[in-house]
């Protein structure tokens, strides 16, 4: 594929603008873009109705007139006898760099803004406008005004109380799903924590068929929630309603109105990932602490990305922890920067391991609780499978936010079809689901592959399987990888049993040939 082309032009006074724009040309040839940046007097601006990606940088001068550099510009692009259509091929955005003191603060860059749609120019996003007044040169995207009524009254309540969409379940709109049990399934011994947990869909509008998957939401640990404010010093009980500092731009669809900080800090915010560089340089803006400004700056830098990397990337260091080894900037950080520096928590995708045919208003995931070391002491959690553990319905009702899309997995069609999968320890999940729905349907000509390490430990479904071999719905062939000298995989088993596989592959087998044969080492 070509690469793709973007043209940064900007009209600068006293070079603020030329300077924004090469970072911006900086960046975006980091990104691997093929990037110029011209001064707009420079650029010939007949050729602007064949570029099809472009930034624009402006300065406001004087009462509201353009830089020097841009002038013949813009008496081009204001020509009434130019059509409508003229730019039709361009996308476009623009960022203009004023002073709110000035009566007419970024008036070039709204001008210029609403004659390129006038043009036809498609805008990526409304007008950015940067303040030289502002202590950051650029304000935050949202404002969090606080209320002074008393707590409890928003978020959670909320929530429960919005009205129930008449459609499935989405993002926007997630079915809360009771969670009705939440059991390991491997031994007490096993060196990995895997569970089984079902919810409940009664009532959801979900409906789903093998190979789908079922999106979760999860939230941050109360523990981690609450070290989050001390560091920050926000009182989790307090309420606000976001409000947008530049029209049209909507609040986040996650968030109620009003919202308490326990609600964003839980639900939204997503302290537990590893922060990008972006994070770093907008830390380094909100420090006014000497030494740890220099080395946010540090940090940030094209010169300090080894070390940044071997401080947060490699050691999967999360931002919560940035935050409390810079302990000073952390607690001077205004909330309003809190959805910019802080990046929302993102669904996680899980193959559903069940079907309706064998549970009606069920869904049921198989999660491996991801767990690991690095050369930090704390060891390395996985946000959502964590979350997932922790939750005990014994203890009280417990329910997720859950919705369901398609997945990539398809299964034929035809009832005489034979059906060989392979799925080797958790990824035997959407292959349950397969076998469940085959079976409900009268399908045989199933062949499973499965592997594990033990068969006392992480054999899943060790008992369902052998009673649909008894009822010879099934093929099941099993490796367990550590039960002898050689480790055994499922690969192995298939060139063992490479006859039988060409002959499903080959579509000469029957149903009848798929016979409920257990071949375990």
């Amino acid at each position: 594929m070509p690469s793709l082309q973007l043209l940064v032009l900007f009209g600068s006074q006293t070079g603020t603008a030329q300077d924004v724009s090469e970072r911006l040309g900086r960046e975006a040839r980091r990104r691997h873009l093929c990037c110029r940046v011209q001064a707009l007097d420079s650029y010939p601006v007949v050729n602007l109705i064949n570029e099809p990606l472009v930034i624009f940088v402006c300065a406001t001068t004087g009462q509201g007139d353009p830089p020097d550099n841009m002038k013949n510009f813009w008496r081009f692009i204001f020509r009434k006898n130019l059509p409508s259509t003229s730019l039709c091929r361009m996308d476009f955005a623009v960022l203009g760099l004023g002073d709110s003191s000035y009566a007419k603060y970024n008036f070039v860059a709204k001008k210029l803004h609403r004659r390129l749609l006038q043009l036809g120019g498609s805008a990526l996003l409304p007008v950015c406008l940067g303040d030289d007044q502002h202590e950051l040169g650029l304000p935050s995207k949202f404002t969090l005004h606080f209320l002074q009524e008393a707590p409890g009254t928003c978020s959670e309540e909320q929530r429960a109380a919005s009205p129930v969409s008449q459609g499935p379940p989405t993002e926007l709109q997630p079915f809360l799903a009771p969670v009705v049990s939440n059991q390991r399934v491997t031994g007490p011994s096993h060196f990995q924590d895997v569970r089984l947990i079902d919810f409940d869909i009664t009532g959801s509008g979900i409906s789903f068929a093998a190979g789908d998957v079922v999106l979760i939401q999860p939230s941050n640990s109360a523990a981690h929630v609450q070290q989050f404010c001390q560091v920050l010093g926000l009182d989790p009980d307090r309420c606000f309603t976001l409000q947008p500092r530049e029209a049209g731009v909507p609040c986040p669809p996650g968030l109620p109105q009003p919202c308490s900080v326990q609600h964003l800090v839980t639900q939204y915010l997503d302290i537990a990932s590893v922060p990008r560089r972006s994070f770093f340089e907008l830390l380094a803006c909100l420090s006014a602490h000497e030494l740890e400004r220099e080395k946010l700056l540090e940090f940030s830098s094209a010169q300090g990305q080894e070390e940044l990397h071997e401080y947060c990337s490699r050691p999967r260091r999360t931002v919560l922890e940035v935050l409390c080894d810079f302990p000073h900037t952390a607690g001077a950080i205004p909330p309003d920067y809190l959805l910019d520096l802080i990046p929302a928590i993102r669904p996680r995708a899980f193959s559903i391991a069940s079907s309706l045919l064998a549970h009606p208003s069920r869904l049921q995931i198989l999660v491996a609780v991801v767990q690991y070391q690095t050369r930090l002491r704390e060891p390395r959690r996985g946000l959502c499978s964590s979350w997932l553990a922790s939750l005990d319905p014994g203890r009280g009702a417990v329910r997720v936010p859950l919705w369901v899309r398609p997945g990539g997995l398809a299964f034929p069609e035809t009832p005489d079809t034979p059906v060989i999968m392979v799925g080797p320890g958790t990824g035997v999940a959407p292959f349950r689901a397969a076998i469940q729905e085959r079976v409900a349907q009268g399908r045989t000509g199933n062949v499973l592959f499965f592997g594990c390490r033990w068969r006392d430990q992480d054999f899943y479904w060790e008992a369902e399987w052998q009673e649909l071999e008894r009822k010879g719905c099934l093929t099941l062939v099993t490796a367990f990888s550590r039960e002898q000298e050689r480790k055994v995989y499922v690969q192995h088993r298939l060139r063992e049993l490479g006859p039988l596989v060409w002959e499903l592959l080959d579509r000469r087998a029957t149903p009848s040939t798929c016979r409920p044969t257990s071949r375990k080492p």
